[in-house]
């Protein structure tokens, strides 16, 4: 075999593995485009009817604005408010804007279009990895549903705009996948990336510790754990619910532990070089970003000033049942992790859930927000992924049918009024 010869057949391994694992989502990236296109054709009904343009919803709404400054014009915009608080470009994560700048120089689109298309192609993305993680521990029907039920969420529509839930969400979810398949520098990378997105990506740099660590426990006290011979993932796990797990399949085969150590220190990197860099340029060193935040009236106070929102609501009758919808919200929130829990979902996959879901609910402001922050926890929607794909497909295909549908006009009834901050 000449050197060309070994040089060719790893990549075109690559590609059939590549060209095999598309066709094993074909079906789940097929409905994810006909739901999101179903959103976008009642968002752009909906706004014509109103004289709105629903391509100005889509880039040129609240995130979707500040992304594009900062890829325009770089970072240094901030707006004063008549109360005093100060708005700071510089609370925006890079990632996006710098995608949406490359993409800007190398075509005709303007940012603001830029912006849309790479969350048009990261949502997909994001797709494909939520069934690829779904489809690894639960088998393809499952990753079928959990893809679809992603896709319908009532506030679904953000995955279409030029936000970067999207982004991360693609980002997290191939992350976690490599966790679960043994891929420990691919994981510690794409973490980095996340935490180049959003600040949540905090939520995966800790799934990928909590694997190393686990794995690393495991293969201590006992060296055969989780071997399967095939680098599949352990019998059963697909099917039926199990024990929690620290890492199904391969990453139990005994990975080397200084590729383990170095996929944890890739992972914060993303994350802690933008907050660092923050506290540089603001002069006030690693506490910048939160004096950064602070200006936005956000923060972290274990949840005290959402609860505090949620009792008001109970002043008027009107209020309160908003504040009961919005208890039910939590509460189907807090009982589908204590079902994953139930049911063992592997470590990584609670560890992100936990704390991307903590982050959240307990964040003390932009109430409103609060369902498009929980739209990156695409783990929490796995019990209810397993329970359709165990019932009657025609069944299955009727709730999804009917959901896409009630998504579809929330989507552009929510967008069309005062729309996602």
């Amino acid at each position: 075999m000449t050197d060309l010869d070994t040089r060719v057949a790893p990549a075109s391994s690559a590609l059939a593995r590549t060209s095999r694992a598309l066709r094993r989502a074909a079906p789940a990236l097929l409905g994810y485009a006909a739901v999101r296109a179903l959103g976008l054709v009642a968002l752009a009904l909906w706004s014509a009817a109103r004289g709105k343009s629903a391509h100005t919803l889509l880039t040129a709404r609240w995130d979707s604005l500040w992304y594009t400054r900062v890829a325009e014009l770089g970072y240094g915009y901030e707006v004063r408010l008549p109360n005093g608080d100060i708005h700071s470009n510089l609370a925006f994560f890079p990632l996006l804007p710098w995608l949406e700048r490359g993409l800007h120089a190398v075509s005709p689109l303007s940012y603001a279009d830029a912006g849309l298309v790479v969350s048009l192609l990261a949502s997909l993305a994001a797709a494909w990895g939520i069934f690829a993680v779904a489809d690894q521990v639960y088998g393809r029907r499952a990753g079928v549903c959990a893809v679809l039920v992603w896709a319908v969420l009532p506030v679904g529509i953000v995955q279409s705009m030029a936000y970067s839930e999207s982004l991360f969400t693609a980002l997290a979810a191939w992350s976690l996948y490599a966790v679960l398949t043994g891929r420990w520098l691919t994981a510690g990378t794409l973490a980095a990336l996340a935490g180049l997105t959003r600040p949540v990506g905090l939520a995966v740099v800790a799934a990928v510790w909590a694997a190393g660590v686990a794995s690393f426990v495991h293969q201590r006290r006992s060296p055969s754990f989780g071997h399967t011979g095939s680098g599949g993932a352990p019998p059963g796990a697909r099917e039926t619910p199990h024990a929690p797990s620290p890492v199904p399949g391969r990453s139990g085969e005994g990975a080397p532990v200084p590729r383990r150590a170095l996929a944890a220190l890739l992972a914060p990197l993303g994350a802690a070089g933008y907050v660092l860099w923050v506290g540089h340029r603001t002069g006030k060193g690693v506490f910048g970003y939160l004096d950064v935040q602070a200006g936005w009236r956000n923060g972290f106070d274990g949840g005290y000033a959402f609860a505090r929102f949620v009792a008001d609501k109970f002043t008027s009758v009107p209020g309160a049942l908003a504040g009961l919808a919005l208890i039910a919200g939590v509460g189907l929130v807090l009982w589908l992790y204590a079902v994953g829990v139930r049911q063992g979902q592997p470590l990584p996959l609670l560890v992100y859930t936990g704390v991307v879901t903590a982050l959240a609910l307990c964040a003390s402001s932009y109430f409103g927000s609060k369902p498009r922050l929980l739209m990156p926890a695409f783990t929490l929607l796995l019990p209810l992924a397993l329970a359709l794909a165990r019932a009657r497909p025609r069944r299955s295909a009727a709730v999804l049918a009917v959901a896409a549908v009630a998504s579809a006009v929330y989507g552009a009834f929510w967008l069309n009024g005062s729309g996602p901050p």
